[in-house]
């Protein structure tokens, strides 16, 4: 997306779809008490890398009394393997102090008998015994009998940037589709490092991240894409002087190491985990990470986790996948012509959106609609099935002359200044993840072939999506070596789910995950291409989902499913309003990619 755009689709949580356009805002902040705030250190050892697997066990670890001093922070662990003694070391301290678990804040948007906490987790692994940062959990328990319960189920819906708290809240608002599995596990969320309640990141004043309208990502000349490259630089400045303490540890190895240390302040031995789009790179690496440590794991609209994809090629792919599913999109809304009056092909519903692109660009509609808020708009509908009515309504509703429709579906709320900060928060958090998991291409040239000349046959995002990752061209903080993902010994069967046609988070990513985990299945839901499969109704999907979280089973060979059901307009003529599917029930208030 174009730099600072409030609207860009929110991932869903679990698969979910989205909410309707202009969707739901992040509650404003409440400070829930979190506890010791003291570094934790033990006196009995004279270096960290003296540490024992014996002292861990012996729970030598423990956080020192309320009245006592903090601690000053300890010696660096020595070379080779030191965030992963680091890692153990959190993990056994959280499995001592355990969740201080207390009703939410009210202004959370979590209603009784959800709870929340916080857990601390170092900021730098490699020195276990400094400075800690919040991760912010909340769960709700198991619906069914003491015998029934098989742990706790942890959830991821992406971004990175995206929340996970509203996980819970499958359970107080009885999803159909998990009744049964709500029986067996505690539903426990979290917000990943730097985001929301945890202790957050930023990178510029939300008020300025939301503003609109923005200068339209597809550029005219060199002018144009000298402007862009100045504000990417200049979010990039942004974010070093704002957040430059945490971003050196914003990678997706660090969160995974924070993911163990929830499982064992949880007193879980083993990890059962449910990651949607960016979520299932987080649950490749903490399956590389830690393999014995898993038990059950479900990854949904998968990321490529070839470390030649992460990230620069990864966002290239994106757009010759979004091209495809805004192509379904324009052969759907021609198809119901007589309910949209839009086009009754899809050429002609392209030219209907190059004029309303060049209207907005010679003139913002409503003073606040240029083409970059279209372009957030109007990804909603490759994004998601959900969407496709609503967007194609609102679309219609404007061109009869509702101009305030589109207007109200699309502007920032400048009053909304806690859902401005969430929006700006999980931006920052995107671009801080995918800037220092790897190293970027820093020659503009390499940009600009690239872009340039993907952008001839792929029009739609290319542009936006360059701009909104630049800063990572001219990032200031460290860019690190992704992991190499793949099985290890001890890796239970993996159950991947996969929509053939996904905009977000193409096809081939799921191939190459199964590729690399021995021993895991792919289900892939043919002919469709919805980002998020596991939350959607589909019989063929949703009872192997249960039936591999009950019982571990998947089936002998790899499963092809047929597509859910397409979405169906209103009826020629009626007036109904665009309502988001059944399943969308919970969903995070954040921009992300993924």
């Amino acid at each position: 997306m174009a730099r600072g755009s409030p609207v860009r689709p929110v991932v869903p949580a679990g698969g979910a779809d989205p909410p309707p356009v202009g969707g739901p805002r992040r509650p404003r902040r409440q400070t829930l008490r979190r506890g010791n705030d003291h570094v934790i250190r033990t006196a009995a050892l004279t270096g960290a890398a003296t540490i024992s697997a014996g002292a861990l066990a012996a729970g030598l670890l423990l956080a020192p009394s309320a009245g006592a001093a903090p601690a000053a922070p300890g010696p660096r662990l020595s070379s080779g393997g030191t965030a992963e003694l680091g890692a153990r070391i959190a993990a056994a301290r959280a499995a001592h102090a355990g969740v201080k678990w207390k009703d939410c804040p009210a202004d959370w948007g979590l209603e009784k008998p959800i709870q929340c906490g916080f857990v601390k987790v170092p900021l730098d692994y490699a020195k276990p015994f400094g400075k800690t940062i919040d991760i912010a959990v909340d769960r709700i328990g198991h619906t069914g009998t003491k015998d029934q319960r098989q742990g706790a189920l942890i959830y991821n819906p992406g971004g990175p940037g995206g929340s996970g708290l509203r996980f819970p809240r499958r359970v107080t608002t009885k999803s159909p589709l998990w009744t049964e599995t709500a029986k067996a596990y505690d539903f426990v969320g979290f917000d990943p490092r730097g985001v929301g309640h945890s202790t957050p990141i930023s990178c510029v004043d939300p008020q300025e991240f939301v503003k609109a309208p923005k200068a339209d990502p597809v550029p005219d000349s060199e002018a144009d894409k000298r402007a862009q490259r100045k504000l990417a630089a200049e979010y990039a400045d942004g974010c070093k002087e704002r957040s430059g303490w945490m971003l050196p540890h914003m990678t997706t190895p660090n969160t995974a190491r924070d993911l163990d240390v929830i499982r064992a302040a949880l007193g879980e031995k083993k990890l059962n985990y449910l990651g949607v789009s960016y979520g299932t790179y987080l649950g490749g690496v903490y399956a590389t990470l830690f393999p014995t440590h898993v038990r059950r794991m479900i990854v949904d609209s998968v990321v490529n986790p070839s470390k030649e994809k992460i990230w620069y090629q990864a966002n290239l792919d994106q757009d010759v996948a979004f091209q495809t599913r805004w192509n379904d999109w324009k052969a759907w809304v021609a198809q119901h012509d007589a309910v949209f009056h839009i086009g009754n092909t899809p050429a002609k519903v392209e030219a209907k959106y190059q004029e309303l692109r060049a209207t907005a660009k010679a003139k913002p509609i409503g003073g606040v609609v240029g083409p970059a808020e279209l372009i957030g708009f109007f990804q909603g509908a490759p994004y998601y099935d959900s969407s496709w009515v609503p967007v194609a309504q609102t679309w219609s509703d404007y061109l009869a002359g509702d101009t305030q429709a589109l207007v109200d579906a699309i502007a920032p709320d400048m009053s909304d200044t806690a859902g401005n900060a969430a929006a700006e928060n999980g931006n920052a958090v995107y671009t801080a993840v995918e800037c220092a998991d790897a190293k970027w291409p820093t020659s503009w040239k390499r940009w600009d072939r690239d872009n340039t000349e993907l952008h001839k046959k792929h029009p739609f995002l290319t542009w936006s999506n360059a701009w909104m990752n630049l800063p990572c061209a001219t990032w200031k903080s460290k860019q690190h070596e992704p992991v190499e993902v793949g099985a290890k010994r001890g890796l239970p069967p993996v159950l991947i789910v996969q929509s053939e046609r996904d905009a977000a988070t193409p096809y081939e990513g799921a191939v190459e995950l199964h590729r690399r985990l021995a021993g895991s299945r792919l289900i892939t839901e043919k002919d469709a291409g919805s980002h998020g499969v596991t939350s959607l109704v589909n019989p063929c999907v949703n009872s192997r989902v249960d039936a591999y979280l009950l019982t571990g089973k998947t089936d002998a060979r790899d499963v092809t499913c047929a597509p859910h059901a397409t979405p169906a307009p209103p009826a020629a003529g009626a007036k109904a309003a665009p309502k988001a599917a059944p399943s969308a029930l919970d969903l995070p208030a954040v921009p992300a990619v993924r």
